[in-house]
């Protein structure tokens, strides 16, 4: 019976009905096929955005939907002084929807090669919520907004950060 109880629990917290680690973030499967997503959808992601983290002051800006795509950018201010930023991208492709990102130290030499992206393919889509590989948009209201994300470290461990943003005038 223990064991019947185990296996019970396991199915409901891989399948996301039981909270566990990384509870706001969806991995992508790669063996499987990128859900059905357009950019309509999540244009209430549009707007200019301001938060806390990392010790710092962040702000986020994206645009409306336009051209097949929304165009982004991130900037992590710590002690006045510009951490890093972010060039980002969601775009329509196929049917579906993926989230690029380049990243940037405060003088604008890149981290990723000159060709090179990060890239988080569409995961699952909610009324509220939009599901990247490890990154997600999470609508609170008009005006506020939460986005998780599954950052990497160095000694292989990993953790997801929220970022709560209000929308700025």
């Amino acid at each position: 019976m223990k064991k019947l109880i185990i296996q019970i629990l396991i199915f409901f917290i891989i399948q996301g009905f039981i909270p566990c680690f990384a509870q706001n973030t969806l991995s992508y499967d790669s063996t499987g096929v990128a859900p059905e997503g357009n950019l309509k959808d999540i244009a209430w992601i549009a707007g200019h955005w301001k938060g806390e983290a990392f010790g710092g002051i962040t702000e986020e800006v994206w645009t409306s939907p336009l051209g097949g795509s929304m165009m982004g950018s991130f900037k992590l201010v710590v002690n006045n002084e510009v951490n890093f930023y972010e060039i980002l991208t969601i775009a329509e492709e196929g049917n579906s929807l993926i989230l690029r990102l380049k990243h940037f130290h405060g003088d604008l030499k890149g981290w990723e090669e000159k060709d090179e992206t990060v890239d988080f393919p569409l995961v699952k889509m909610t009324s509220g919520k939009v599901y990247f590989d490890d990154f997600t948009f999470e609508r609170i209201s008009e005006n506020e907004m939460n986005i998780y994300v599954v950052i990497g470290h160095k000694d292989g461990t990993a953790e997801e950060v929220k970022f709560a943003y209000k929308k700025s005038n």
